[in-house]
């Protein structure tokens, strides 16, 4: 029997929330599973958000644990400093890393979860062998970089292959989904194999956050409950 995670987890993004009133947009989900808070440095994506002293602040203030995911440069030098911070899971992208399994290693010796992200023209297949390395492999279902962008469906076949093989291997490695995630993507998310999902507007966007949270859950539960691992066939 695999001993991959059952559960279905909802990581609201901060990209969505009002930056100016970031405390009180964390107590507004304090029945989330963790925070997700994107780090951008304009190098590795266009685009620019917070870096490490603003999350040293969010990590002390926050009512739920602190997933960050580095959208960096330099990943191998900037990612341990964040697991330092006390952080729950730091990610980093396996593009962005020259030794993924020695940051890996040096993540949980922190004592940080351990996260790789996969841009979505990055295939899974190559890094099979590092899962046993991991906590987390977060498959983009976006191109990094900006909230709001529409869930790519051609990802799905690329998640159900990730599942089959992390139920093959029985480790304990959750499948995280980053981008477009809204009540009807989720379904599909999570029936591909997906149980994390980062969620912005479809939290933050809502008049209850914590009320939208609980939905999402639920009917990501439901479909990760129905999913199926075997591969979609390759087409010739």
């Amino acid at each position: 029997m695999s001993s991959s995670p059952r559960n279905c987890c909802i990581n609201p993004s901060i990209l969505s929330a009002d930056f100016v009133n970031l405390e009180a947009e964390l107590a507004r989900i304090g029945n989330a599973d963790a925070v997700h808070v994107d780090v951008m440095d304009n190098h590795f994506v266009p685009n620019l958000t917070i870096g490490l002293p603003v999350v040293e602040r969010l990590q002390k203030v926050s009512p739920v644990p602190l997933d960050a995911h580095l959208m960096i440069s330099n990943v191998d030098r900037w990612a341990p400093q964040f697991a330092d911070a006390g952080l729950h899971s730091v990610t980093f992208h396996v593009e962005a890393s020259d030794a993924p399994i020695k940051l890996a290693r040096e993540l949980r010796a922190r004592g940080a979860k351990a996260g790789m992200a996969l841009r979505p023209a990055t295939p899974v297949e190559p890094y099979l062998d590092m899962l046993p390395e991991l906590d987390m492999l977060l498959i983009m279902t976006v191109e990094p970089g900006f909230g709001g962008q529409a869930f790519l469906d051609v990802m799905l076949p690329k998640i159900r292959r990730a599942r089959a093989a992390v139920e093959g291997s029985g480790v304990n490695v959750a499948i995280q989904v980053d981008g477009g995630i809204t009540e009807e993507t989720i379904t599909r998310a999570a029936e591909a194999g997906a149980n994390v999902f980062v969620a912005g507007s479809a939290v933050y966007g809502k008049p209850s956050p914590a009320d939208a949270i609980e939905a999402l859950r639920a009917k990501g539960q439901l479909a990760f409950a129905s999913k199926t691992t075997t591969p979609e066939p390759r087409k010739a």
